[in-house]
């Protein structure tokens, strides 16, 4: 494992979601330590390797969630995290893997940085679950996040519209409440890992609000009307508010993005 490209490729094409972590975080220190070239070309995959576990449903066919302090319902509420979390760490090898040939050393640090921080998210989340008694596998999930990267995988500012500035912007907006009825049953615990969540996941999509802005510019593109078209073109969901304004523009994304093509 000499190159970057080579490390990412290593991420994404192991199956195992202990192991997928722990190489991420691996790569990513070899990174900073100066131990990897930035070479990114290399050919990733269609799809990441994952574990057999857990079952993939379609997003309609998905047990409907409780989110009252029982600890089953934790326990459903940590799987569904635990497995966004997966899924970024693949997405943001994916954007090295797929996008990083060429561009500044800046966004492959950018990359870099988010990979190991969703791999440090899962990680406490699998013990966090371990806690409670259960497993990541245990219960069923859905794929919508690789669909979403499918769908933007041909197309660089595509996949920062949809998934910095829309799916981990969505996580600003809902991440508050679960860790203030977290904290209201007594589970000091798990809100605080959703804390340390919350705070790098602005930072992620400031990192997503940054490089798109350039490449619009670098483009001339206006940046507004780039991602709306974006949004409405790649994206099947709808913005649902209400947003975190606050959050979302301490990342760098204005709301004149977004609530134009918000749902009413």
């Amino acid at each position: 494992m000499k190159s970057l490209g080579a490390a990412a490729l290593l991420v994404l094409t192991t199956s195992g979601a202990a192991a997928k972590a722990e190489k991420s975080i691996k790569a990513a220190r070899a990174w900073q330590n100066g131990d990897l070239t930035p070479e990114c070309t290399v050919s990733p995959p269609q799809r990441p390797s994952r574990p057999k576990k857990p079952e993939l449903l379609p997003p309609g066919q998905m047990p409907r969630r409780r989110g009252g302090k029982e600890k089953k319902n934790r326990i459903a509420l940590l799987h569904a995290i635990a497995h966004i979390e997966l899924n970024a760490i693949d997405l943001a090898w994916d954007m090295i893997a797929r996008f990083g040939h060429g561009m500044p050393r800046e966004f492959l640090d950018d990359w870099v940085m988010v990979g190991a921080d969703e791999a440090r998210h899962f990680t406490l989340l699998a013990a966090r679950l371990r806690g409670l008694g259960a497993s990541y596998g245990d219960l069923p999930a859905h794929d919508s996040l690789w669909q979403a990267a499918q769908k933007t995988s041909g197309d660089l500012l595509a996949r920062l519209a949809v998934v910095p500035l829309v799916l981990e912007a969505r996580g600003l907006d809902v991440t508050p409440g679960m860790i203030k009825r977290l904290e209201g049953f007594g589970d000091a615990e798990t809100a605080a890992i959703l804390k340390t969540i919350y705070q790098d996941e602005i930072g992620h999509v400031r990192a997503g609000a940054r490089w798109f802005m350039r490449l619009c510019e670098a483009r001339g593109l206006k940046p507004e009307i780039t991602f709306q078209s974006l949004v409405k073109t790649h994206f099947s969901g709808t913005l649902k508010p209400p947003f975190n304004i606050l959050a979302r523009s301490k990342a760098g994304l204005p709301e004149t993005f977004y609530s134009p093509i918000a749902e009413k």
